[in-house]
This record gives C-alpha cells, structure tokens and sequence, in this order.
C-alpha cells in the first residue's frame, strides 16, 4: 500500500497545562482508536519542532494498518498564557470584574444571543454564581445558628462553612476558568496580541508556510477553543507569506470554535482586519462545533461575522457526540461542561469519522471523513 502522509499543526486553547498533557491524551485517544479499529496505530516521544522547543513539540504517529504516517506539531503558547493565568482568587475577582465591565461597554450581546444563546450564558453565569455561590453559603448556616448562637459567632461560621465549600462547588461548575478565559480575552480584544504573542504566530506562520513545499498528501491546522481566535490571525499571515493561495491539500480545522468572543468586540478592529482579510481568501475550512457544548458557536460562520459574503470553501458540523458515546459516558450536563469542551479531541465508545484520531491519523482525507460523516443517520 502506498503510504499516505499528513503534516498536522494542533494550536490548542487557553490551557497552561501545555504540550505534556495534549501529547499523553493523543497516545491515550490513538490507543482507544486502534482498539476500535483493530489498527496499528503508534506514537512516539515528543521532541523540539525545528524552530525550537519555545515554539512547538513534534511526535509522530505511524498507522501500519491504514498505511499512514504522520507528522505531528503542537503549536506552543502555553507560557504565554502561564504569565496571565490568575492564581489569586481575589486579584482574580478583582480582574474579572473590570474584564466583565469592558465586555458590557463593547460586547454586542444581542448579536451574540442571536447567533446562539448557549454561549451567552455560558459567559454570563460565572461572574453571577461567583457571587451568589459563596454568599448563601454563608448566609444560610449564619441565619441558621443565629437562633442559638451570638450573630457575631454565627457570621464567623458563615463566613468559614462558604470559605471551605464554595471553591470546590464553583470549581465543578467550571467558573474560575471561565473568568480567567473572559479576562484575558477582554484583554485580548481590547489590546490587540501584544508583541510577544504576535512574535510566536509568525513563528507558527513560518512553520507552517515552509511545510506547505514538502512531501504531504494533506497538511491540516488544526485549532481548538480559544485557538480558534488565534488561528484566524495565524492563517492570514500563512496566506501572506505563500503569496496570497493556498495549495489544495491545505484544510484548517476549527473544533468547538469561539471566534465571536473577540469578533462581536466592537474594539477588536485589528481582529476584525483579519477575519475581512481571510473572507477574501479562498481555502478550506471545517467547523465541527457541537451545539450542546456552551462554551462553542455552533454553525456560526466566522467569516460572515465581519463580511457579506467569503471565498472559502466551508463545511459547519455538529459532531453528534451522541451518537458515538455511550448514556453513561456522554459529558452532558452543566457539570460536565468543561470536558465536553474536551470530546472534541476524544473517541468516543463508536467510531465517528470526525472524532480527533480518525481526522488524523485515518486513512481519510478531511473531505473524505466529511462525506462519510454525512451519510450517518
């Protein structure tokens, strides 16, 4: 069989967590897809991409069965964000709270609740339960032994019961990390990359414009979550430097896709150059955005948010996790929200042509994989 190769670039989301963890979840993932596949499939140990460890890490996946090799590069901004990652819960109610007040002078929110009203609440619920959470938790048991017990000493109690239990709860419902998320972004938008995140996407560009020349049969950059964001900047500097096209065996892919946090910005003008830039430039793109994931717009064409019309080929996708999980291990719910966030880079209990290891390290090309998902009832 002759041997299909594929040159993957994975720009993740806001995640201090960094290459380590993405690297150990695409060897556990590759594993769950070889056992439903009965394929081959092998990942080696990480190693510094050829610009350097600071900006992305390479392993490779061998797929003998499907007669697939890949090379794999993980894009890195995760000391980016481990410099703007809030530790101090109050520095990061402090922050938060002029975050959420630019977002309230510059976010179009009735736009945004137009296009999906899930990510809405997503965005607003956190600063509304980081309140609420840690205040009835002292105030309830307060009032409580108030009948029996002085009010000063009954507010101390208050006041320890919501210290011991309210950052568990609102850590379960995922609220710090939507507060950090909101923070930087406004931040973001406002501000505009600044120059050493600036500095790293043209090192990406470079990356990923020189091999776009070598020996691939499909080069894909892949964005997830926040990278979504930064995968729009990212891909018009590629277009720029290979002289304004784009070979045919080049896809971008967007997973679980929040463009709309920094595009519906009415401050965000340097962003929204970008997007008008890339709506005139013809490429391929797939959005696989799943609607009961609350922190994604699904079927919101991010072109279109800033454009009326765009020269790109696009695919809009729900992933349909329902379909390829089991009840008992389908992340639904709002307790759940964060690794739901996560399935995007998962297999499922059935193989799905568009679950993270099929797209690639499958023997399908992306619009192969699209046209077979489609057949699915």
């Amino acid at each position: 069989m002759e041997k299909f190769k594929r040159k993957v670039f994975y720009l993740g989301g806001f995640d201090p967590r960094g290459v380590r963890f993405y690297h150990q979840l695409y060897r556990e993932q590759a594993a769950r897809y070889a056992a439903l596949t009965g394929e081959a499939v092998t990942v080696s140990g990480r190693q510094a991409g050829d610009a350097g460890a600071a900006v992305s890490a390479r392993w490779s996946v061998e797929n003998a069965t499907a007669g697939v090799e890949i090379d794999y590069e993980y894009l890195r901004w995760e000391d980016v964000i481990g410099k703007v990652w809030i530790r101090n819960p109050l520095s990061l109610a402090l922050k938060s709270a002029r975050a959420y007040a630019g977002h309230a002078r510059h976010m179009d929110f009735a736009r945004m609740r137009r296009l999906r009203k899930g990510p809405v609440i997503t965005i607003l619920y956190p600063p509304i339960l980081a309140v609420l959470i840690p205040l009835m938790l002292a105030l309830v048991p307060a009032l409580i032994l108030a009948l029996a017990l002085p009010w000063w000493a009954a507010a101390v109690i208050g006041i320890a019961v919501s210290a011991l239990l309210s950052g568990r709860i609102l850590a379960k419902l995922v609220v710090p990390w939507l507060l950090r998320f909101m923070t930087y972004h406004g931040a973001l938008a406002a501000q505009g990359p600044g120059a050493a995140l600036d500095a790293r996407i043209d090192a990406f560009a470079q990356r990923i414009a020189a091999a776009l020349d070598g020996d691939w049969d499909e080069v894909q950059l892949v964005t997830h979550s926040a990278g979504t964001i930064l995968g729009m900047r990212l891909l018009r500097r590629v277009i720029a430097l290979r002289g304004g096209t784009l070979p045919d065996r080049f896809v971008m892919l967007g997973l679980g896709q929040v463009v709309p946090v920094i595009a519906l910005r009415r401050d965000a003008r340097w962003y929204h150059e970008d997007l008008k830039a890339l709506a005139d430039a013809p490429f391929r793109y797939v959005d696989i955005s799943s609607p009961p994931d609350g922190a994604a717009y699904f079927d919101v064409n991010p072109f279109l948010l800033v454009a009326p019309a765009y020269a790109a080929r696009v695919d809009m996708l729900s992933p349909r996790f329902h379909l390829f999980y089991e009840p008992h291990n389908y992340h639904g719910g709002w307790s759940n929200k964060y690794e739901a966030h996560f399935d995007y880079l998962r297999v499922g209990d059935r193989l799905s042509p568009l679950d993270f290891i099929s797209l690639t390290a499958g023997r399908r090309t992306v619009d192969e994989a699209v046209e077979a998902f489609r057949t699915i009832a």
